[in-house]
């Protein structure tokens, strides 16, 4: 396991695809290139019938940002597609859930049924979506490479798309949920993680087993843990605890030093 412990190892080994790493202000905009709050500042744009969350500028890698059950009607999934935008490349985001995602105080809502909601929102409900998302990045954005970005239940599609024919050539994932081992088995190209160590989800002896599954693929790989973290860390992260927002921050820098050097 590695333990994450500071921002500067990565500002002084990579850039964020020709911007310089850090919390600083982004030159085109004065936006600092995490944004924690604000409007978001992409747009929603319907291909073949799947509402997508666009945002960055054109270029030869795009990346496919996969949410949380909470969809890209969450602010803080659009507002982090955005920093992935402004970190240079274009990102787009599909509605995995048609519109009607979990709702956003999830723990209170006892009529909320986490079962049907999983079982409606099954690979064989969601595949085909994420591979429309992937078309759109190709065809109608002309990207050259994709890369995926993946959040709890994102996190799992991470792994999918990087099996065979799938058009992804790396990805990365932040406290994935539901993961399979057979997915981990199946990825066939370069795979990272972002963990929390207070992930009830993902406890210590399951982060030890994907670890040696990501080992007896062969392709390269990364899992990161970050103390003082919970799942959701990766989007929905308490930034007036500075643990969280450290994690989150990292997190986020931690992808791009992947897309950067895998892409």
């Amino acid at each position: 396991m590695v333990q994450v412990t500071s921002l500067l190892a990565l500002w002084s080994v990579s850039s964020l695809a020709g911007v310089a790493l850090g919390q600083t202000d982004c030159p085109a905009t004065g936006t600092p290139i995490i944004a924690h709050s604000g409007e978001p500042v992409g747009k929603e744009q319907v291909y073949n019938d799947i509402n997508m969350y666009v945002t960055g500028n054109t270029s030869e890698t795009g990346v496919l940002y996969l949410t949380d059950v909470f969809g890209i009607q969450l602010a803080e999934n659009k507002l982090l597609a955005d920093s992935f935008g402004r970190a240079g490349y274009i990102t787009v985001a599909p509605d995995m859930f048609n519109g009607t995602p979990a709702p956003g105080d999830i723990n209170g809502q006892p009529d909320f049924n986490v079962t049907k909601f999983l079982a409606d929102h099954s690979p064989e409900a969601t595949d085909p979506i994420i591979a429309t998302a992937i078309d759109f990045l190709r065809t109608e954005l002309g990207v050259k490479k994709v890369v995926a970005t993946g959040y709890c239940f994102g996190g799992r599609y991470t792994f999918r798309v990087l099996a065979e024919g799938k058009g992804v050539s790396a990805g990365f994932a932040a406290h994935p949920s539901l993961l399979e081992d057979g997915e981990i088995s199946a990825i066939t190209g370069p795979a990272s993680i972002a963990a929390a160590d207070g992930d009830d989800m993902t406890p210590a002896a399951r982060r030890s087993a994907i670890e040696a599954l990501l080992l007896e693929t062969g392709h390269p790989y990364s899992l990161a843990l970050y103390g003082g973290t919970q799942h959701g860390f990766g989007v929905r992260a308490n930034i007036s605890d500075p643990q969280q927002k450290f994690g989150k921050e990292e997190a986020f820098f931690q992808a791009i030093r992947w897309f950067n050097a895998w892409a």
